[in-house]
């Protein structure tokens, strides 16, 4: 089982992180401002400094930075509890005009990001703030910022388009970096024992999984319904688009009239790419697909190169709770007869379990975090319902069967191993060369990326309003 999550840390209204270690930024999108009214209200405010509603600070390149965007993400930040390391009226504009030199770059490079990976990423926010103490549901959310949730996700799009095309650059810029064995220890060497760092908790899990069976009556259900919408756009009686956005059960694509945005053969589902390769007439939907997500309708949307782009309706069949007892009590009898030494455990998971990620690999649960794998698990990144089960668990004790939700968002039933906890502790090359080396890297790409920063500063055009220059910023240059 693959376990892929990305820490996010969002501000309510918006907030850019950096993903190779710029410290974190929230902007928003001004509209267009031409430079001669901006010169015209620096110079009313300089002028008239009481009478000012807005002026612009700085200027990168041809791009304003308005005094009202910096005021805003300071009152963002302060709402949010969160602290700087120096003075936020300094620290804003420059993360402000970093983030317009990536996005600069963004757009000379072609970077795009899909309406689905935008959706994706809104959603994500979304269920975080959701899930804060002092929110807690989707109509508290709406009450604490006297929007919609509607609203929200508009408000959220364009920042949040911004983020990714950010991070695109960024990881653009440091695919390459790598580093060696001895440059790993080498920099350890150095450190003072006191600065090690402290490895926390983690674990390693095997695990083996029983799907519940669906029953025919409901997979004809859902294949009929699928016909029946086809059915509907074939006749003209509606959109592909419009049902997709009522009815599909994946939620990235579904606000988006099911369009998955321009995709490559390797990133979908076999079955799913199979289908919407072969389509070649707009105007035609596919026959119905089964993946591992469910099953699908398909219709091209526009072929570029070796990718294409589709909308597609996903319907997922309902679980009974006949089938989850019964996979339950196949993994309950599969648990006795490893517990009384017939075989084991990880010998049951080459047999007996449907985890296509984890059957071959003795049951061994895959932790793919940041371009890194390894099989060390902090309990923060294990599924919920993994993470509560392993909690209370000692060392080579199977659990009793239990019922999550995949990676995949298939219902499916589980039992545990856990094979290894290893305490918190201060990290050491024989134990966590990996972690330590991930921390080098990671301290090698914060490098790569202040020079690049640093050599577009020099290359670009500034102007900072005087009162700016006696800030310590991070960047040199910006002062010319």
């Amino acid at each position: 089982m693959k376990i892929n999550k990305g820490k996010t840390i969002v501000l309510l209204a918006g907030t850019v992180l950096t993903a190779m270690g710029l410290h974190a930024g929230a902007f928003r999108a001004s509209g267009p401002v031409a430079l001669s009214d901006s010169v015209k209200t620096e110079t009313a405010a300089v002028d008239k400094p009481n009478s000012v509603v807005d002026e612009v600070i700085w200027v990168v390149g041809d791009e304003p930075i308005l005094k009202s965007e910096v005021e805003i993400m300071r009152l963002q930040s302060e709402a949010e509890g969160m602290k700087w390391n120096g003075d936020p009226e300094c620290i804003l504009p420059e993360q402000i005009a970093v983030q317009k030199l990536f996005l600069h770059q963004a757009a000379l490079d072609s970077v795009e990001v899909s309406e689905s990976e935008i959706a994706r990423g809104i959603d994500d926010q979304i269920n975080y703030w959701i899930s804060l103490p002092q929110i807690g549901s989707k109509e508290k959310l709406e009450a604490f910022q006297n929007k919609s949730m509607t609203q929200i996700r508009q408000d959220l799009h364009d920042d949040y388009k911004n983020r990714l095309l950010v991070q695109k650059v960024q990881q653009n810029l440091v695919n390459d970096v790598t580093v060696s064995p001895a440059e790993v220890r080498e920099y350890f060497k150095k450190l003072p024992v006191d600065s090690i760092p402290m490895i926390p908790t983690t674990v390693e899990v095997e695990i083996l999984t029983q799907t519940p069976k669906i029953e025919t009556e409901e997979i004809n259900r859902i294949k009929n319904q699928l016909r029946d919408y086809t059915d509907r756009v074939t006749k003209g009686e509606t959109s592909f688009a419009t049902l997709a956005r009522l009815y599909s059960e994946d939620p990235g694509s579904a606000r988006q009239g099911g369009e998955l945005g321009y995709m490559g053969r390797g990133v979908l589902d076999p079955a799913f790419a199979a289908a919407a390769f072969n389509l070649t007439d707009p105007k035609k939907i596919s026959k119905v697909v089964e993946s591992e997500f469910g099953y699908h309708i398909i219709q091209l949307i526009d072929r570029r190169g070796d990718k294409v782009n589709v909308r597609h309706i996903l319907l997922k069949p309902n679980v009974s709770i006949a089938s989850i007892d019964a996979a339950k009590e196949r993994l309950d009898s599969i648990g006795k007869d490893i517990k009384s030494g017939k075989f084991t455990f990880e010998d049951a998971t080459a047999y007996l379990s449907d985890d296509k990620d984890t059957k071959n690999n003795h049951g061994l649960m895959v932790n793919s975090v940041e371009n890194t794998r390894t099989s060390r698990f902090k309990m923060k990144e294990l599924p919920t319902e993994v993470a509560r089960v392993v909690d209370t668990m000692k060392v080579d004790e199977v659990s009793m069967p239990f019922q999550m939700v995949n990676a995949r968002g298939k219902v499916v039933c589980a039992i545990v191993k856990l094979k290894a906890r290893i305490p918190e502790h201060r990290a050491t090359i024989t134990e966590d060369f990996q972690a330590m080396r991930d921390i080098v890297t990671a301290k090698r790409r914060k490098e790569v990326l202040h020079d690049w920063v640093v050599k577009k500063v020099k290359e670009t055009y500034v102007r900072i309003n005087p009162r700016y220059r006696s800030c310590n910023f991070q960047y040199e240059g910006w002062l010319k």
